[in-house]
């Protein structure tokens, strides 16, 4: 039996999101929530080369951090476009996977804008809160990541665009 098959609760929820339950399962181990953010980093590779750290998932709610490193710098020894811009589509991506449907529906990104306000230095957090959505048709859904510096300062807004719906080869 793996790590992953003790976290995950053996009786799930009927409705809750595949993520929340993972999510769930591993904040109940013993160094749960670290294990939970370096699986992050083996699933998905791009997103695990800024070291994210969620700290927080609920039903169309993520927050995450991401601290400041030599590697994720720039020349202006500040934080990277990139790097802010990868945790911002990570801390969207769970806000809006907490709120998919265990089967039956599925979801892409499409596009996404970002603001940069000031320069980013320090430990930042990203915040992404959705509404309940409707999986029942395809539409698309535009969302709003907040990324704010240690101080509380807002040093960037990202709106990522989706296009979700029903997955009509399960329906099928």
């Amino acid at each position: 039996m793996t790590i992953a098959a003790l976290a995950v609760p053996a009786a799930p929820a009927a409705a809750k999101a595949t993520v929340l339950k993972q999510w769930d399962g591993f904040c109940r181990l013993p160094f749960g929530r670290r294990l939970f953010n370096l699986l992050i980093g083996v699933t998905v590779p791009y997103a695990g080369s800024i070291a994210p750290q969620v700290v927080e998932l609920a039903p169309g709610r993520a927050r995450a951090r991401m601290a400041d490193r030599r590697r994720v710098r720039n020349h202006l020894r500040s934080l990277h476009a990139v790097a802010l811009t990868n945790l911002a589509e990570l801390t969207g991506n769970l806000a809006l996977m907490s709120r998919q449907p265990p089967q039956g529906a599925r979801w892409i990104i499409t596009g996404f804008d970002s603001e940069f306000i000031k320069k980013a230095r320090g430990t930042i957090n990203a915040e992404c809160s959705l509404p309940e959505l409707d999986w029942s048709s395809a539409q698309t859904l535009d969302g709003r990541v907040e990324l704010r510096d240690a101080g509380g300062d807002l040093v960037m807004i990202a709106r990522p665009h989706w296009r979700i719906g029903p997955d009509q080869q399960k329906q099928a």
